[in-house]
């Protein structure tokens, strides 16, 4: 058993979560931050058989695009950012994700 954790963008989430209900998989989503924006994300939990991890994965991957966004140089940090007045393009998006092992289980 592997538990997967997944971060995804909040454009994407409602992609992600009705994707992998579709394809039968039970997740908890959790609303979370990112700590370089400060922007919404969801953190999927998703806990699945060794042999279908790629499976998920795959649908992650086709809910979750990157894409970029303009930010304050400010929001940025930094001595040399913050003197800018312009705003700096940044890559955003895509997925995070993280597996683990389960040692146990249970649906109560």
């Amino acid at each position: 058993m592997k538990l997967i954790y997944a971060v995804v963008n909040n454009d994407d989430s409602h992609s992600v979560s009705s994707s992998l209900t579709k394809a039968g998989y039970q997740t908890t989503k959790l609303a979370s931050t990112g700590g370089f924006l400060m922007s919404g994300n969801s953190t999927f939990l998703i806990c699945t058989d060794d042999e279908r991890v790629d499976e998920v994965i795959d649908i992650i991957k086709k809910c979750s695009r990157r894409r970029k966004q303009y930010v304050p140089a400010s929001n940025l940090g930094g001595v040399e950012m913050q003197a800018a007045s312009f705003p700096l393009e940044v890559p955003v998006g895509g997925a995070t994700v993280f597996v683990t092992d389960v040692e146990r289980f249970e649906k109560i």
